[in-house]
């Protein structure tokens, strides 16, 4: 179908401009001022930003850790981020067997999204051990479409030193961009055994076994090994600290290619909603921080030193936590849900307070993690040629968050009763219209596979930079 927006401003990372919108075919056809076609829809974008759809380059659907499956499979978890505005998303695929290559993963996440899936997708690789075979498959992952790859310090598959070091050298061969979730895996479970042999199980205890210079160590760690491995470029997830965003920076001023996300959740949440009657509905990896981290993040955000905001979107109910921690921290699943609020909290508190410009909204949102994870222009871009992927947000709306209006499978929202200033309108996937006024009115298994291109350091963001480049 024909689609042509009208009377709205559009705004990409470059800047903001009074232009007319043709969608023709899933894709952005012509842009300028009093288009005219004849016999399409109209829509009237009137008072609104018209932007690309969010990307969110790191969710968890359908994840299997263990001890639970997440509650949100490829059909409920992208149905709530296209209400969200995200119109395509990255997920990082949980562990197999051991052993296993690293197709093995991907076959069966192919199988997990094929069909249900309502917007377009991706997958991170994941390495689990690292010996010549993995290192060799990793060039036909990545002509598979596959072009970044996390690494684990903790938890069951964590690597250790020299693995990370062989795996980042790889990498950078093979055109692929390492991803790492950073903490120091000793000091944790040290920490963790010192508290719960003193009897110390209530969720507050999980924020202290595992504190940000856990976090901030193994960043630091991970930037030396990087450096080592030839300038390997690397990409930080799920950033909550200040101490671990210096040494980032520092990193930058000596001219490596590091990136770094944060999440919602590590800018609006503190630890002490570890002390509430639902604490349990908390507990993450990296825990919340005291209120003083969230400051020196959004100080972060502003200054252009976070190049991407995702969610981390690793959803399991109350009354899974319940079950299966009884009371205990160490027993409880860990992650949060989120994917649908992304974009209305960071419009509210960034754009809506003006900590950030719409078109630092953009970069943050949608156009930093096309262009790192080889999906730029076709995604991310309002230039002609690119998917016809846009969210319509009106600066004049208003909504309370209540998790009985959100479209995830969970049974809580960690956000819950937060008032976000400005509302989504439209949501639209290659053109398509997935949402409307918050509710979902797309297709189970709508969504297709993104087969993306290998890493492009010329094409990613200027590194702790806030200046945009030229999106035209």
């Amino acid at each position: 179908m024909r689609r042509l927006i009208i009377n709205g401003t559009l705004v990409d990372e470059a800047g903001e401009y009074r232009e007319d919108l043709l969608i023709e075919e899933g894709v952005i056809r012509a842009r300028g001022s009093d288009l005219v076609a004849p016999g399409c829809e109209v829509i009237d974008a009137a008072g609104c930003y018209v932007m690309p759809g969010g990307i969110d380059a790191h969710t968890h659907f359908n994840i299997d850790v263990g001890i639970a499956r997440s509650c949100d499979d490829f059909y409920s978890g992208t149905r709530a981020a296209a209400c969200g505005g995200t119109t395509s998303i990255i997920d990082h695929m949980g562990f197999g067997p051991a052993g296993c290559n690293l197709h093995h993963q991907l076959a069966l996440y192919h199988e997990y999204a094929g069909g249900q899936a309502v917007i377009d997708y991706g997958f991170h690789g994941v390495v689990q051990h690292v010996d010549d075979a993995i290192l060799h498959e990793m060039a036909s992952m990545v002509e598979a479409g596959v072009s970044s790859f996390k690494l684990y310090l903790t938890y069951q598959y964590k690597l250790g030193d020299r693995d990370v070091l062989r795996a980042l050298s790889r990498l950078k061969e093979v055109g692929a961009l390492t991803a790492v979730h950073p903490e120091n895996d000793a000091a944790i479970a040290e920490r963790r055994a010192a508290l719960l042999a003193a009897g110390h199980t209530a969720p507050y205890y999980h924020a202290l076994s595992r504190p940000l210079e856990c976090e901030a160590e193994a960043i630091g760690r991970m930037i030396n090994l990087a450096r080592l491995a030839g300038d390997a470029p690397l990409y930080i997830v799920h950033l909550s600290n200040g101490l671990g965003l210096d040494y980032l920076k520092l990193a930058r001023r000596q001219g490596q290619p590091v990136w770094v996300e944060t999440c919602p959740q590590y800018l609006l949440l503190d630890e002490e909603c570890y002390f509430r009657e639902n604490g349990l509905d908390y507990l993450l990896s990296p825990p919340l921080r005291p209120r003083s981290e969230l400051d020196k993040l959004w100080v972060g955000l502003t200054a252009g030193d976070i190049d991407t905001l995702a969610t981390d979107h690793c959803s399991f109910s109350h009354a899974q936590r319940l079950a299966l921690s009884r009371g205990d921290f160490s027993r409880c699943p860990n992650g949060l849900p989120g994917v649908e609020n992304r974009l209305p909290l960071l419009f509210s508190e960034g754009v809506m307070t003006g900590r950030i410009t719409p078109s630092r909204f953009v970069a943050l949102t949608s156009a930093n993690p096309a262009r790192l994870f080889g999906l730029w222009p076709r995604k991310g871009s309002l230039s002609l040629g690119a998917d016809a992927d846009l969210v319509v947000i009106d600066p004049r709306g208003e909504l309370r968050i209540e998790h009985k209006y959100l479209h995830d499978n969970a049974d809580y929202s960690p956000y819950e009763g937060m008032r976000c200033r400005g509302q989504l309108r439209l949501t639209l996937s290659r053109g398509e219209v997935v949402a409307r006024e918050g509710e979902f009115v797309g297709r189970r298994g709508a969504g297709r596979f993104l087969a993306r291109d290998p890493f492009n350091a010329a094409l990613a963001p200027v590194a702790g930079s806030s200046q945009q480049r030229d999106a035209r």
